[in-house]
């Protein structure tokens, strides 16, 4: 079955989480994901391993992040080894990097001079906050963007300190290879190649699009983005939590309380027609705090594995706030191959992430782990570049490749 981006080849210029893991998305689909490694780096990696066995851990986060990846071991800074990168460039559809300007600039990595190797080439990158203005060379670090988007203060409860999610890495790498693919197809129409960025400041905004664009809409106002205690939501029944008798929390989203109160009251307990909260006004104003406290109550009866099954029952709008062990056991997450079991060959049965979208006629699929340093050099240069093997093996001695 052939992949969606099958003979698209991309030059991974990456070294964080989030543009190596757009690359993989990439490679996903069937692009050829050449990764640039320092020739020095693999040398050095070499060593160490002739120099005795040590205690092997499975680097699970390469297995993710560089997945369906070719790994070529380059001294882009000789001048050998320059040649070689402007002739891959010159091959490349997509450079994709995370690197500041100045070092793909030194290196002929950077648009103006891809471009003229390549005029159809896009250059794709992951920045810390844009391309514009005068943070545009800041890091890329995604905590320091999320700190700048104004939501880290509205998480927690009031009086807590502000809470970094680590969310926005993921928006800005979906973000990142969805621009690479409009880009490709405007290329494929217009023959027209482009540079293309978004940024983590971009990913951690979109990732709070709702209440940032109600923000933009109407202003500050009172309670909006104000952080607030679970005992001041303005529907018990809808956006607070409730602690089981283990433990867990339960979440309700049922803001219609008409509709679902008759049933509800009798899941809890409650009597659905107890005057303090027989009309939706008086469940969310009137007797709104009455009703949280009832159904704390009520709740820390029994496990959350008893309301699970009472919601499930019901056809209720409502769950368990699970921990993080609960994906890896989760049959649809399975089903959906959101998570995948492998065989690895150092470390035999394991479990990872697998592919979050879903394509009937070219799936995603995982062809390979993460290469090792420089497993893919001879490849590379003989298969993709045309070198002949003795020129491969000349640069191999000379230290330009590895």
């Amino acid at each position: 079955m052939s992949g969606a981006l099958d003979d698209i080849v991309v030059l991974d210029l990456t070294r964080g989480f989030a543009a190596s893991m757009t690359a993989a998305f990439l490679g996903d689909f069937g692009a050829r994901v050449i990764r640039l490694e320092p020739a020095r780096v693999a040398a050095t990696a070499a060593d160490a391993a002739a120099n005795g066995p040590r205690a092997a851990t499975w680097n699970h986060e390469a297995d993710l992040i560089h997945r369906n990846k070719q790994s070529l071991a380059l001294d882009p800074a000789s001048a050998r080894g320059r040649a070689v990168l402007d002739d891959l460039v010159a091959r490349c559809d997509v450079i994709l990097t995370d690197w500041p300007l100045a070092e793909r600039a030194a290196l002929g990595a950077d648009y103006v001079a891809a471009s003229a190797r390549r005029p159809d080439i896009v250059v794709a990158r992951l920045s810390g906050f844009g391309p514009k203005g005068a943070d545009r060379e800041l890091p890329a670090i995604d905590e320091l963007a999320a700190a700048r988007t104004g939501m880290m203060p509205i998480v927690q409860q009031p009086g807590q300190p502000p809470v970094y999610t680590g969310a926005g890495a993921m928006h800005a790498t979906v973000l990142l290879a969805f621009g690479i693919v409009a880009a490709l197809l405007h290329r494929q129409a217009s023959g027209e190649g482009q540079q293309v960025d978004t940024s983590l400041f971009a990913g951690n905004l979109y990732g709070a699009s709702l209440d940032l664009q109600a923000f933009l809409a109407i202003g500050a106002g009172d309670r909006l983005l104000i952080p607030i205690s679970r005992l001041d939501v303005s529907n018990p029944m809808s956006g607070s939590l409730y602690a089981s008798a283990d433990g867990r929390w339960v979440t309700l989203t049922m803001p219609d309380t008409d509709r679902w109160w008759p049933e509800f009251a009798a899941m809890t307990g409650l009597d659905a027609a107890d005057p303090r909260f027989d009309t939706h006004e008086k469940r969310c104003e009137l007797n709104r705090l009455a009703l949280i406290h009832a159904l704390e109550a009520a709740f820390a009866r029994h496990s959350a594995e008893h309301w699970r099954a009472q919601f499930a029952a019901r056809g209720m709008s409502a769950d368990i706030i699970e921990r993080f062990d609960y994906p890896a056991t989760d049959p649809v997450a399975r089903a959906n191959r959101y998570v995948v079991e492998l065989d690895h060959p150092s470390f035999g049965r394991v479990k990872s992430l697998g592919f979050p979208i879903y394509m009937s006629e070219s799936p995603a699929r995982l062809a390979s782990l993460a290469p090792c340093l420089g497993q893919h050099t001879l490849e590379i240069l003989h298969g993709l570049l045309g070198y002949p093997v003795e020129t491969v093996h000349e640069l191999g001695a000379a230290g330009v490749v590895a």
